[in-house]
């Protein structure tokens, strides 16, 4: 913010009024900017410096050594997952995680449920801490297990061997 714009232009030209306004303008800067970090760091998708603080609370452990977004996924789908489990908890953490659609598919006769990633083809980022959120936050009672949508030779059969030689097998399952 330059504060002489916003005065009178009688002070136009006026030398000790404008290194008195860069002055305040600079202070002023700093201040804003300060605030500004200061509320970033009041959402936990927002926050770099109290990340660890909100482990705490969520009582997850603080690993410093992993990526800022993967310890704000951690923390948002702990947030997620307090209170009642249910399936649609349970949903709202898978997503958070794979950052694509999920579907859960219950099967009460043998005390599970299948976490479906149809959003997503292929194996979504992250996923043995997704695990790890779900043991945490599910009945002790309940098993469940993943399922990952791939291309079939169907889906990429349109293709010409020099279109489909660009991609390794592995791009062309999960394109």
């Amino acid at each position: 913010m330059n504060l002489m714009e916003l005065l009178p232009p009688v002070y136009d030209d006026n030398n000790t009024m404008e290194e008195l306004q860069g002055i305040l303008s600079n202070k002023i800067n700093h201040v804003a900017a300060d605030f500004n970090e200061t509320i970033d760091q009041c959402f936990v998708s927002t926050a770099t410096d109290l990340l660890s603080r909100y482990e705490k609370i969520y009582g997850l452990t603080v690993d410093v050594t992993k990526s800022k977004e993967f310890r704000r996924e951690r923390i948002i789908a702990r947030a997620r997952g307090t209170g009642t489990v249910t399936k649609q908890m349970i949903k709202e953490v898978a997503t958070s995680y794979s950052n694509g659609e999920v579907e859960i598919i219950e099967n009460p006769s043998d005390y599970s449920f299948r976490v479906k990633f149809v959003g997503t083809k292929g194996l979504p980022p992250n996923m043995a801490d997704l695990k790890l959120t779900i043991e945490e936050i599910k009945p002790a009672h309940l098993s469940f297990t993943f399922e990952y949508v791939y291309n079939t030779w169907k889906d990429v059969a349109n293709m010409t061997w020099n279109e489909a030689n660009a991609y390794t097998w592995e791009q062309l399952r999960s394109r």
